[in-house]
Protein backbone atom coordinates (compact mmCIF):
# COMPACT_ATOMS: atom_id res chain seq x y z
CA UNK A 1 0.00 0.00 0.00
CA UNK A 2 1.34 3.45 -0.94
CA UNK A 3 1.96 5.92 1.83
CA UNK A 4 0.49 9.43 1.71
CA UNK A 5 3.75 10.94 0.42
CA UNK A 6 3.88 8.53 -2.54
CA UNK A 7 0.23 9.17 -3.38
CA UNK A 8 0.54 12.96 -3.14
CA UNK A 9 3.85 12.97 -5.02
CA UNK A 10 2.29 11.08 -7.94
CA UNK A 11 -0.42 13.72 -8.55
CA UNK A 12 0.20 15.83 -11.66
CA UNK A 13 -0.35 19.43 -10.56
CA UNK A 14 0.78 21.03 -13.82
CA UNK A 15 -2.72 22.12 -14.86
CA UNK A 16 -3.10 24.00 -11.58
CA UNK A 17 0.10 26.02 -11.66
CA UNK A 18 0.43 29.64 -12.64
CA UNK A 19 3.43 31.59 -13.80
CA UNK A 20 3.95 34.96 -12.12
CA UNK A 21 7.07 36.64 -13.34
CA UNK A 22 9.83 34.09 -13.08
CA UNK A 23 8.11 31.89 -10.51
CA UNK A 24 5.68 28.99 -10.77
CA UNK A 25 2.89 28.89 -8.21
CA UNK A 26 0.49 26.15 -7.23
CA UNK A 27 -2.95 27.34 -6.19
CA UNK A 28 -3.39 26.97 -2.42
CA UNK A 29 -7.03 25.94 -2.88
CA UNK A 30 -6.02 23.12 -5.22
CA UNK A 31 -3.27 22.01 -2.83
CA UNK A 32 -5.66 21.88 0.12
CA UNK A 33 -8.33 20.10 -1.93
CA UNK A 34 -5.94 17.41 -3.19
CA UNK A 35 -4.40 16.93 0.26
CA UNK A 36 -7.82 16.40 1.84
CA UNK A 37 -8.89 13.96 -0.90
CA UNK A 38 -5.92 11.76 -0.02
CA UNK A 39 -5.78 12.42 3.74
CA UNK A 40 -9.20 13.73 4.90
CA UNK A 41 -8.02 14.18 8.49
CA UNK A 42 -4.92 16.24 7.61
CA UNK A 43 -4.64 19.45 9.61
CA UNK A 44 -2.38 22.47 9.80
CA UNK A 45 -1.33 25.12 12.26
CA UNK A 46 -0.58 28.73 11.47
CA UNK A 47 1.95 29.68 14.12
CA UNK A 48 1.43 32.86 16.12
CA UNK A 49 3.92 35.12 17.86
CA UNK A 50 3.82 37.68 20.66
CA UNK A 51 2.24 37.95 24.10
CA UNK A 52 -0.94 35.97 24.77
CA UNK A 53 -3.12 39.07 24.65
CA UNK A 54 -1.70 40.24 21.29
CA UNK A 55 -0.75 37.21 19.15
CA UNK A 56 0.07 37.82 15.49
CA UNK A 57 0.36 35.27 12.66
CA UNK A 58 3.80 36.57 11.73
CA UNK A 59 7.20 37.06 13.31
CA UNK A 60 9.10 40.33 12.92
CA UNK A 61 12.89 40.37 12.56
CA UNK A 62 15.49 42.85 11.34
CA UNK A 63 15.51 40.96 8.03
CA UNK A 64 11.74 41.25 7.56
CA UNK A 65 8.58 39.42 8.60
CA UNK A 66 8.03 35.67 8.42
CA UNK A 67 5.08 33.32 8.67
CA UNK A 68 5.24 29.68 9.69
CA UNK A 69 2.85 26.82 8.93
CA UNK A 70 2.97 23.19 10.05
CA UNK A 71 0.95 20.56 8.16
CA UNK A 72 0.11 17.26 9.87
CA UNK A 73 -0.42 14.15 7.74
CA UNK A 74 -0.79 10.77 9.45
CA UNK A 75 1.05 11.94 12.57
CA UNK A 76 3.89 13.42 10.51
CA UNK A 77 4.44 17.16 10.98
CA UNK A 78 6.25 19.15 8.31
CA UNK A 79 6.92 22.85 8.85
CA UNK A 80 7.62 25.62 6.38
CA UNK A 81 8.74 29.19 7.08
CA UNK A 82 8.04 31.83 4.45
CA UNK A 83 8.95 35.53 4.26
CA UNK A 84 6.25 38.15 3.81
CA UNK A 85 6.78 39.32 0.23
CA UNK A 86 5.12 41.73 -2.14
CA UNK A 87 3.87 40.86 -5.64
CA UNK A 88 7.44 41.19 -6.96
CA UNK A 89 8.78 38.76 -4.34
CA UNK A 90 10.58 41.54 -2.49
CA UNK A 91 10.70 41.67 1.31
CA UNK A 92 7.95 43.82 2.82
CA UNK A 93 9.18 45.90 5.74
CA UNK A 94 5.69 47.05 6.81
CA UNK A 95 3.24 44.41 5.58
CA UNK A 96 -0.48 44.89 5.34
CA UNK A 97 -3.06 42.20 6.17
CA UNK A 98 -3.36 41.08 2.54
CA UNK A 99 0.42 40.55 2.18
CA UNK A 100 0.52 38.57 5.43
CA UNK A 101 -2.44 36.42 4.38
CA UNK A 102 -0.94 35.80 0.94
CA UNK A 103 2.34 34.71 2.53
CA UNK A 104 0.50 32.38 4.91
CA UNK A 105 -1.28 30.69 2.00
CA UNK A 106 2.00 30.36 0.03
CA UNK A 107 3.58 28.90 3.16
CA UNK A 108 0.67 26.46 3.59
CA UNK A 109 1.05 25.32 -0.03
CA UNK A 110 4.79 24.77 0.44
CA UNK A 111 4.23 22.89 3.70
CA UNK A 112 1.76 20.63 1.88
CA UNK A 113 4.41 20.08 -0.81
CA UNK A 114 6.77 18.76 1.88
CA UNK A 115 4.26 15.89 2.13
CA UNK A 116 4.66 15.27 -1.63
CA UNK A 117 2.07 17.33 -3.53
CA UNK A 118 3.86 19.41 -6.18
CA UNK A 119 7.22 19.07 -4.45
CA UNK A 120 8.95 18.86 -7.84
CA UNK A 121 7.87 22.45 -8.61
CA UNK A 122 10.04 23.77 -5.82
CA UNK A 123 12.89 21.40 -6.60
CA UNK A 124 13.00 22.69 -10.19
CA UNK A 125 12.60 19.16 -11.42
CA UNK A 126 10.54 17.90 -14.31
CA UNK A 127 7.38 15.92 -13.94
CA UNK A 128 8.26 12.46 -12.63
CA UNK A 129 7.37 10.64 -15.88
CA UNK A 130 7.03 13.20 -18.68
CA UNK A 131 9.14 15.66 -20.64
CA UNK A 132 8.35 18.29 -23.26
CA UNK A 133 7.73 16.89 -26.72
CA UNK A 134 9.74 18.12 -29.71
CA UNK A 135 6.62 19.97 -30.89
CA UNK A 136 6.25 21.75 -27.53
CA UNK A 137 9.91 22.79 -27.62
CA UNK A 138 9.46 24.06 -31.21
CA UNK A 139 6.37 26.08 -30.18
CA UNK A 140 8.18 27.45 -27.15
CA UNK A 141 11.17 28.53 -29.25
CA UNK A 142 8.87 30.17 -31.82
CA UNK A 143 6.97 32.08 -29.10
CA UNK A 144 10.28 33.11 -27.56
CA UNK A 145 11.50 34.47 -30.94
CA UNK A 146 8.36 36.63 -31.06
CA UNK A 147 9.00 37.76 -27.48
CA UNK A 148 12.55 38.81 -28.43
CA UNK A 149 11.06 41.37 -30.81
CA UNK A 150 9.45 43.26 -27.91
CA UNK A 151 11.46 42.25 -24.83
CA UNK A 152 14.96 40.90 -25.44
CA UNK A 153 15.78 40.63 -21.72
CA UNK A 154 12.81 38.36 -21.02
CA UNK A 155 13.56 36.35 -24.17
CA UNK A 156 17.14 35.79 -23.00
CA UNK A 157 15.81 34.57 -19.67
CA UNK A 158 13.42 32.13 -21.41
CA UNK A 159 16.22 30.91 -23.69
CA UNK A 160 18.34 30.14 -20.63
CA UNK A 161 15.43 28.24 -19.02
CA UNK A 162 14.76 26.26 -22.21
CA UNK A 163 18.45 25.32 -22.45
CA UNK A 164 18.69 24.28 -18.81
CA UNK A 165 15.49 22.22 -18.94
CA UNK A 166 13.88 24.35 -16.23
CA UNK A 167 10.81 24.71 -18.43
CA UNK A 168 9.02 21.37 -18.20
CA UNK A 169 5.50 19.96 -18.34
CA UNK A 170 4.77 21.36 -14.89
CA UNK A 171 5.33 24.94 -16.04
CA UNK A 172 5.08 24.72 -19.86
CA UNK A 173 1.55 26.10 -20.21
CA UNK A 174 2.11 28.90 -17.71
CA UNK A 175 5.40 29.80 -19.46
CA UNK A 176 3.66 30.03 -22.85
CA UNK A 177 0.91 32.15 -21.28
CA UNK A 178 3.54 34.39 -19.66
CA UNK A 179 5.35 34.81 -23.01
CA UNK A 180 2.09 35.65 -24.79
CA UNK A 181 1.19 38.21 -22.12
CA UNK A 182 4.65 39.80 -22.40
CA UNK A 183 4.26 40.00 -26.19
CA UNK A 184 0.78 41.54 -25.84
CA UNK A 185 1.94 44.03 -23.20
CA UNK A 186 5.02 44.95 -25.23
CA UNK A 187 3.22 45.75 -28.43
Amino acid sequence: MENAFQTLNSIDVSKHTEQKGRFTYLSWSFAVSELLKVVPDATWTIHEYGPDDNKKPYMSTEAGHFVKVTVYVNDIARTQVHPVLDNKNATVLEPNAFQINTSIMRCLTKAISLHGLGLYIYAGEDLPTAELSEEQIRQLNFANEELAKVDSESASYVTEKISSGAINLANYKSTVNWINKKIKDGS
